[in-house]
């Protein structure tokens, strides 16, 4: 099996691995990185996990001994140039760099905390993903990032009227399921794309992973059709609209006939 195809498998079963699909995804962008590379990265978060002491309660223990092992001795965290390496959102790249963007360090934190029984969960704020201890009377938030910098509710707060310019809805600070976070690291691996035309296949392939998820926005067919047109596969790219018109045609049949036209104008492209 590929490991687009485990990935596809690993989406639609009862309980996603967070860890296992952000290094499925990772196989897209890395060819070299193999069965063993993946078994390796897994047991890393299984050694780190082990190196957190025993006997803890309360979430806010949880939060510091987290933050003490991997922002303190182990040194993960940020920094604003980790945005413009496509590394920084590839789990394996960020297990050996220990550096990587919001998210993804998130994605360390939780699958360390969580092995070693911490309730730990992502919380998906808008522009900053960080993670959470405990339940919401208790719940005590970190900053992966920032190497755990413990996050007061006005802090979270600020982070969120930056990002959106309004206060934070508190369904913010609920738990971020599995696909949730790996559907948010595949729209920064397609904006990282989007921007760069020399990496037109990569915003392919995570578009394409993004497609397997179930209950993906239907949108993201047309950004597709529209990027295989951008690339010279005119014909793939035309069929992929007329099927995505298909769709609009009962929800906006202007707004199908239009997407019709863009599929005959790239037919045309062929001649």
């Amino acid at each position: 099996m590929s490991f687009r195809d485990r990935f596809a498998e690993e989406v639609r079963s009862e309980r996603p691995d967070l860890a296992l699909l952000c290094l499925l995804l990772a196989a897209e962008a890395d060819p070299a990185l193999g069965e063993h590379a993946v078994d390796e990265a897994q047991i890393e978060l299984d050694r780190l996990a082990g190196m957190l002491p025993y006997g803890l309660h309360s979430p806010a223990a949880w939060a510091s001994a987290v933050a003490e092992l991997l922002g303190e001795r182990c040194g993960f965290h940020g920094a604003p140039a980790d945005y413009q390496r496509l590394e920084s959102s590839l789990l394996h790249e960020v297990l050996r760099r220990r550096r990587g963007l919001p998210i993804l360090l998130s994605v360390v934190w939780i699958e360390v905390a969580r092995r070693a029984g911490a309730p730990v969960y992502g919380v998906a704020l808008p522009g900053h993903f960080v993670v959470g201890f405990g339940e919401p009377a208790e719940r005590v938030l970190a900053d992966p990032f920032a190497g755990g910098r413990p996050l007061s509710p006005e802090d979270a707060e600020l982070l969120v009227v930056s990002a959106t310019g309004a206060p934070p809805d508190p369904s913010l600070l609920g738990p971020a399921r599995p696909l949730e976070i790996v559907h948010r690291i595949l729209n920064n691996i397609r904006s990282w794309a989007a921007s760069r035309p020399e990496q037109s296949a990569v915003q392919l392939w995570a578009l394409e992973l993004a497609l397997l998820i179930p209950s993906h926005p239907a949108r993201l067919r047309y950004e597709r059709a529209q990027l295989l047109v951008q690339r010279g596969e005119f014909l793939r790219g035309a069929a992929e609209l007329e099927s995505y018109a298909e769709v609009m045609n009962a929800i906006d049949p202007p707004a199908a006939a239009g997407i019709r036209h863009q599929a005959a104008a790239a037919r045309a492209m062929l001649n």
